[in-house]
């Protein structure tokens, strides 16, 4: 049995999902807007697999499942929508998804999938170095206990890939690759200018973590008190 996180709005597909999830033995916690999902399928739910929908409501799936991995969350994830352009499928992958689904689909294949993700999700270890951020999706906000700032989805993007790996070196092809969709040219006077303004903003709200630039390979999340920087 498998504990599975699903983010649907259509009522009816939610429907079918659970009965289909539940019919092969699994659990199921099921949410339909983003705000939900980032408060249902946090990293208190202690999931095997995220099933995500991308045309959400209030959000974008791709920036709450970029929101749940800066939180912790390290269930692998399957997008699950009618955006199947390869433009849209990578844009999927950069924003962190394991899998990807396009819709109309087959069930019995989409539990298949779900069963390897779920193999897979059980291996990982939980991430103990939390960044101490909280991102929101549907108001591209950070948010910390004191305060709370206004993102752009493009740095939304930015700092969520990084987020969901405190402590480690993200390549900074990975961030532009999260943050802008595939093929778009991005100079590095735009990513240095961005990463400027993201450090602003982690000092405007107080947060308890840095961004360091680690020169030619990338950026490392870590926290105020272990920053060795200069």
């Amino acid at each position: 049995m498998l504990r599975v996180g699903v983010c649907e709005d259509d009522p009816g597909l939610r429907r079918a999902l659970r009965s289909a999830l539940e019919h092969d033995g699994h659990e199921v916690v099921m949410t339909h807007t983003g705000a939900e999902a980032v408060v249902a399928l946090g990293t208190a739910a202690a999931l095997d697999v995220i099933v995500m929908d991308i045309g959400l409501p209030d959000a974008d799936g791709r920036d709450v499942c970029q929101a749940l991995q800066a939180g912790g969350q390290a269930a692998p994830v399957l997008f699950l929508t009618a955006l199947g352009a390869q433009h849209e499928r990578l844009a999927g992958f950069g924003a962190g998804a394991d899998d990807y689904v396009s819709k109309p689909f087959d069930i019995k294949e989409l539990l298949a999938r779900i069963a390897v993700l779920g193999r897979r999700g059980r291996q990982l270890r939980p991430q103990d170095d939390q960044a101490g951020l909280a991102l929101d999706p549907a108001r591209h906000s950070l948010r910390t206990a004191s305060a709370e700032v206004a993102l752009s989805p493009t740095e939304f993007r930015m700092l969520a890939a990084i987020a969901a790996r405190p402590g480690e070196v993200v390549r900074r092809r990975t961030v532009v690759a999260a943050a802008w969709p595939d093929g778009a040219v991005v100079s590095d006077n735009t990513v240095d200018s961005l990463m400027r303004r993201l450090r602003s903003k982690l000092d405007e709200v107080g947060a308890p973590s840095v961004i360091e630039t680690v020169r030619g390979l990338g950026y490392r999340l870590v926290r105020v008190e272990e920053d060795a920087s200069p």
